[in-house]
């Protein structure tokens, strides 16, 4: 099961980047380059602890459809979000938020499964795990983008 640990630094207060990364429009700003839009679920706003959305986005050329769903929530240090129904076998991703001097630390663990048994695996080794990996960062990236301007 791969596990995709990212930090970045962001120059905004904690409460910022903790509403930012469960705001369900910012969501969908940040990961324009999939197409991603809500089509069920918490369509705009911030995402509450129990709440549940449905995406639907175009990865690796296949349009999907993922609902994921937060389990867990401290604000304004942590949240974890879990595919409740989706590509993936399954997928657990936590994000934290910790105050340090200026700004704010960003963490996020993004742990998976990969569908299809032994053909998963060989996915993961061969692009699945870089894609993944990438589309944190770039997500990441983009919120400190949009916090930073605040």
């Amino acid at each position: 099961m791969p596990i995709i640990k990212h930090d970045i630094f962001i120059n905004a207060p904690i409460n910022v980047c903790f509403d930012l990364a469960r705001n369900v429009d910012v969501h969908t700003e940040t990961t324009s380059k999939t197409k991603e839009r809500v089509i069920d679920g918490v369509t705009v706003g911030l995402m509450e602890n129990g709440d549940k959305v449905t995406w639907e986005a175009t990865h690796l050329g296949v349009k999907q459809k993922l609902t994921a769903k937060i389990i867990e929530m401290e604000k304004p240090y942590k949240f974890t979000d879990v595919m409740v129904k989706g590509t993936f076998h399954s997928f657990t991703h936590t994000h934290e938020f910790i105050e340090s001097g200026t700004g704010t630390m960003m963490k996020d663990t993004f742990n998976y499964k990969s569908p299809f048994g032994i053909l998963g695996v060989i996915a993961d080794r061969l692009f699945l795990e870089k894609y993944m990996r990438n589309f944190i960062v770039n997500r990441a990236k983009e919120l400190k983008r949009i916090a930073e301007k605040k």
